[in-house]
Formats: structure tokens, sequence, C-alpha cells
């Protein structure tokens, strides 16, 4: 009995690491900032830190990620913690994480495993478990060596979740490892031809696609659940959530909208994460309209903004319409904050999620968009133009039709690419 209950105090032992940072002058956030998400993540891990250790270099050391005497440091830190390891702010490569793991003697994970783990523990539908799993073997392919043994330890908190097979993957062979990837890929490529045609289905029938986009812990899916009841997961750590969501809303003109949650973005996110998620994250580029959701109550902000626009470029979103949501009001001091927009945003509301009357205004400003997006016109189709008859029927507003001698008469209000396919018929009302 005794025994069981020693076995069950090692299990819930909470990990405790030694955060690591490289910071140059050229960085684009100092390390101390860093280092405080990469703390967050690691508590939303399941872990906690026990100390920081900066080391001012204009790059990582290329083979030990930092100098001799730094290292050195390291190590009497891990012995005056009792540390169980050490977590890098930057992505170690093969021979960066085999020498610190051979110099410190614990464990070395590095922020992009760190996230990767976090993925895993956060990941729902299946097709999020195996973007996960794919991001997962992409990363360890070029590091069996180094992370083999770590790795294979049944029962450890940080950086070792998996998906799929589970513990058995890792000792599976290079071979293997990439059978399984060229696997995940057909299977995520069937999937996002699946979300085509369900993508074909919205713009067919001229549903209007909103995208909530942000930070990770901005407040996307409060807002989310405020909006749609839909009762996504909601909590005060980084990704919260991980899979996409969409559900159904109406807007005060009457229209239904779609309204999508979709993955938060973070300082230096991994691009293995980028990579496999981008069919999801695809959804952004198939929006009609972004809302940008800021905490405007973290001091970051500016920066989180700059990281969540730099997302959207990369994806080929940076031309949509954005409402930014300064959120997080009910906050104290946000609405104090010097908040900077750094991009051409069609409105920008100071709101709370919490709020009823700020979301009505966020969909009012929705509504707004959508208008400017459309346009009156009268045509006058000759009775051989059926095919133009039709579409425009279905793509706007019929306002007033006439059937005459020389032709169909149509007032429509209708979007505006929709109105330049029938302009050569356009006549005054």
């Amino acid at each position: 009995m005794e025994t069981d209950k020693r076995a069950v105090e090692t299990q819930e032992k909470v990990q405790r690491f030694v955060l690591l940072a490289v910071e140059g002058d050229a960085a684009p956030i100092e390390a101390e900032k860093s280092l405080h998400e990469l703390e967050e993540l690691l508590e939303t891990a399941g872990a906690v830190s026990v100390g920081r250790i900066i080391q001012k270099l204009d790059s990582p050391h290329p083979k030990t990620y930092l100098g001799t005497g730094k290292i050195a440091e390291v190590k009497e830190k891990i012995a005056e913690t009792g540390a169980d390891g050490v977590i890098t702010d930057d992505e170690l490569t093969p021979v960066q994480l085999k020498a610190l793991t051979d110099q410190l003697g614990v464990k070395v994970v590095d922020r992009t495993l760190l996230i990767l783990d976090i993925f895993s523990q956060r990941a729902v539908t299946k097709e999020g478990m195996m973007q996960v799993e794919l991001a997962q073997l992409n990363y360890r392919l070029t590091r069996l060596t180094g992370l083999g043994t770590e790795l294979s330890r049944q029962g450890a908190a940080v950086g070792t979740h998996t998906r799929g097979a589970g513990e058995t993957k890792l000792e599976l062979d290079r071979r293997h490892i990439r059978r399984r990837i060229d696997m995940l890929n057909r299977q995520l490529k069937d999937m996002e031809q699946q979300r085509g045609l369900l993508r074909s289905q919205r713009t067919e029938n001229e549903i209007p696609v909103l995208a909530l986009v942000g930070y990770t812990n901005a407040g996307k899916s409060t807002l989310f659940n405020r909006f749609t009841n839909a009762g996504v997961l909601e909590e005060d750590k980084l990704f919260a959530t991980l899979d996409t969501t969409t559900r159904k809303i109406l807007l005060p003109s009457g229209r239904e909208a779609l309204l999508t949650d979709t993955v938060g973005f973070i300082h230096k996110l991994p691009h293995q994460l980028v990579k496999a998620f981008r069919a999801t994250l695809e959804e952004v580029v198939y929006a009609d309209i972004l809302l940008h959701v800021v905490d405007a109550s973290d001091e970051k902000a500016q920066l989180n903004m700059t990281v969540t626009t730099k997302a959207m470029e990369d994806l080929g979103a940076g031309d949509k319409p954005v409402v930014t949501l300064l959120n997080k009001q009910d906050k104290a001091g946000a609405s104090e904050m010097a908040v900077h927009v750094p991009y051409a945003s069609e409105e920008i509301l100071k709101i709370s999620a919490f709020s009823d009357e700020d979301r009505h205004a966020v969909l009012e400003a929705v509504d707004r968009i959508l208008d400017a997006q459309q346009m009156e016109i009268s045509v006058l189709l000759p009775y051989s133009e059926g095919r133009l008859h039709d579409m425009i029927r279905r793509k706007g507003q019929i306002l007033e039709e006439e059937f005459r001698e020389d032709g169909i008469f149509l007032r429509v209000r209708t979007k505006k690419k929709y109105a330049s396919m029938v302009g050569a018929f356009q006549v005054q009302a």
C-alpha cells in the first residue's frame, strides 16, 4: 500500500524547469518578456519555472546554444533548484540539443517541443490530432538521437505527449516515421478537399464568413461563445482551444453569417505548426471579414498585433477587411493603454466580450462592411441572357423586376463582383 502511495506521489510530482534565452541587440522582443510568455506556456503544459538565465549574444552558439561560462551557471542553477530540466526560448538544432543534453545531464526541451506538447494535449478533433502528430514527427525526424532516451520514458509530463500510436512511435526508425508522415499527409489532403467542397457550398449560398483571429488568450473563444452559445472551452491559458470551430449567427440586418474561431498565434510560433495547420488556418483566407481580437489590457498588445498581422500576411489574408476589437475593456487600465493599430482597419472598437451592447456594436460594424461591399444597379437583360438572369437572381437581392418587350428590367443589390458581370447591360433606373 505504501509503495502504491509513493508511486502516485511520483506520478503527480510537478516537473520543474530552468528557462534559458539568448538576447541579441536586434531581438524583436526583450528576452525577459519572451521568457514570461515561455513561463506561461510551461504552466499551460503542467510544469513550473524555477529560474531564468539569459545570455547576451548576437545569436545562439551554433554548437551549444549558450557559451561555456553560461552553461556552468546553468549547472549551478539546476543543482540549486533541483530542476528536472531546462527549456530554451529558441528551437534547438540537433547538434545543440545533443550538446546541452550531454553537458547538463537533465532533460532538455526547446520552445518548439513545448508548444507541440501543448497542442498535443489540446487537440480534440481527428484532424487536429493528425496535424499535431504530423508536426511532431517532422520535428523528431531529425532529432531521433537526441530525443530518443528522454522521450521513451513513460509518464513524463513535458515534451513527451504524442498522438496516434503513442510512445511506441518514438521507437520507429526514420523509414517508418517517413511512412507515417506520408500517410498523414494523404489523409489530411483528403480532409482539405472535403473542406473545400463545404467552402464551395458556402460561396454558392452567399453566406458571409467572419473569422476571429488574434494572439492566443486574447479572448477569441469567449467572444465566440457569447455570439454563438457554442460552449467552446474558455480558460485563462495559452492555446486553451486549438481546433477551428464554425457556427451560424444572425446579424442585426437579418443576414445570416458564419463565425469561425481560429487557432491563436504566438511569438515564435514553430514553423512546423504553421505548416501543419496551414490547411485549417486557410479558412481565414476565404473569410469575408477578419475580426482581429486584441487583449487591450496586455502590455505586449502592440507586439501581439504585429505577430498576428504578419501571420495573416504569410497566409495570404493580408488584404482582407479587418475590424479591430480592443477587447477586455472590463479589465483595470485597459482603456488607458495606448495601442496603435499597425494596419488598415475598417473600424476599431473598444469592447468587452461580456457586454451585450459591445457585441451588438461589433455585428453592426460587420453589417456596415458587408453593405459597403455591395452596390445597387439597374440592368436590362435580353431574354437570350437567361444564364445571367439566373445568376443575378441567386447572387443578389431583387428590389424591382419588370418583363419588358426588349428584355427583363432588374433593379438589384448585389456584390460588386456580380454587378460587374452584368455591367454591360446597365441602364438608368
